[in-house]
């Protein structure tokens, strides 16, 4: 069933939520700015059809128990390993399908806020309001402003000062639809001296129309906090995923994205992280592996503010049957963020002779007293490697396999232990 996305659908959208007054005026903002913007003027062209993407889907009242959940949603979320996940691994889960979180439960005993985001704005009106659209301005281009008008979902975390949880909290985001748009805000606040490992992982049933996913990520780290945002994208070739995600970082503060990418048909993404306070850092490390009919526009945003700030950025990209694989990213030192360094490493194979990869960096420093260092490296598959692994007894697809897992080890060091087995079977899958 088709949806006019017009200022009544979106009126009815906030009545149905039983949102507040100011949320309902955000909303209609959102879309007066979202009707004014065009496309980015850069990166992948966009072909979709806005009239035909559903803006909203809910398919059951979020529960606590996976008993009380619909039996075809509890299995297709068995069928994706999250059901298993939760006890041995999770310290709290939330699982949305298509437009609502349908499942959510905390695991750990700590003083916590851990729900999902239309939850919070009920719950916590005024922690909500301090920090919503407050990192991502949604007028910053077309899809934080579509975020803006239709966002329904995601994870709402608030970890007070001096706590650390024992496991990583989990979101995981699936779309079951036909042309579906996913829209999901996220908004995770860690105080001072807190620590959080968050884990995100996303996929899609496959159609032949396209679906949009155009998320909204504002991370907020304290003083001497640490956040660790690890994402597996394992989107179906039919999502387009446009999505935006910043961090900004107080004095002494770290922010990590371990960001990997291996599905969708067009994925335009580079988290960001703001080192407002002095001595904090940043780090991004990220795989994208663009196959067949895929274009991945992938990489990060590091913006020093404070003094002896530090960032690092890990990009490894992987192309394969004509698939583009592109880092594009921007790594500036401002006037005031004296004594800083920033680090940019972009590694890149191409697995055959029509597949394509360009890396297009940003580097500026506006003082003396900071670096900036950027390497890149492009690369075949190594014939003679190939080869010298088949002589051992493994034919081509296998000897390919151990050479590009070999390629992002690094990457995998980062991710907790079961999503490194997750990203091993999507990569040998991929091959």
């Amino acid at each position: 069933m088709k949806q006019k996305l017009d200022e009544l659908f979106i009126q009815e959208l906030s009545l149905k939520k039983n949102e507040p007054e100011w949320m309902r005026e955000f909303r209609l903002e959102s879309f007066k700015a979202f009707e004014s913007l065009e496309n980015p003027n850069f990166g992948p062209s966009l072909e979709f059809s806005f009239d035909d993407i559903l803006y909203y889907k809910k398919t059951e009242d979020q529960k606590e128990k996976w008993e009380d959940v619909n039996a075809s949603t509890y299995q297709t979320f068995c069928e994706l390993g999250v059901v298993d996940a939760e006890e041995k691994y999770l310290d709290g889960v939330s699982n949305q399908l298509e437009s609502e979180v349908v499942y959510h439960k905390n695991l750990t005993e700590k003083n916590i806020i851990f729900c999902s985001t239309d939850e919070a704005l009920q719950k916590y009106p005024e922690l909500f309001q301090k920090y919503f659209n407050t990192l991502v301005d949604y007028k910053e281009n077309k899809y934080t402003a579509l975020n803006g008008a239709v966002w329904s979902g995601g994870s709402f975390i608030y970890i007070p000062p001096n706590t650390t949880l024992d496991r990583p909290l989990q979101s995981y985001f699936r779309i079951d639809t036909e042309s579906l748009g996913q829209f999901e805000r996220t908004i995770i606040i860690v105080d001072e001296n807190s620590e959080l490992s968050y884990i995100e992982g996303c996929t899609a049933r496959s159609y032949s129309k396209s679906s949009l996913h155009a998320g909204v990520v504002e991370i907020f780290v304290g003083k001497n906090a640490r956040v660790r945002y690890s994402t597996i994208q394992n989107w179906s070739n039919d999502v387009y995923n446009l999505v935006t995600k910043r961090a900004i970082v107080e004095e002494g503060g770290r922010m990590e994205w371990v960001d990997g990418n291996i599905g969708s048909k067009v994925t335009m993404k580079y988290p960001s992280v703001i080192l407002k306070g002095d001595y904090s850092s940043g780090n991004c490390i990220s795989i994208a592996y663009a196959k067949k009919g895929q274009v991945l526009d992938a990489g990060a945003k590091m913006i020093h503010l404070g003094r002896h700030t530090k960032s690092n950025i890990l990009n490894k990209s992987i192309a394969e049957g004509g698939g583009i694989a592109n880092y594009r990213g921007t790594t500036r030192i401002t006037k005031d963020a004296t004594d800083s360094v920033a680090t940019v490493k972009c590694d890149t194979i191409l697995l055959d002779g029509i597949s394509k990869s360009d890396t297009i960096p940003k580097n500026i420093v506006e003082n003396k007293s900071s670096q900036i260092e950027h390497e890149a490296t492009v690369s075949k598959v190594n014939v003679e490697k190939l080869f010298y692994l088949e002589s051992k007894g493994l034919d081509e697809n296998e000897a390919k396999e151990l050479f590009i897992l070999g390629f992002v080890e690094d990457f995998k060091k980062e991710l907790p232990m079961e999503y490194a087995v997750e990203l091993n079977r999507l990569l040998k899958e991929s091959v």
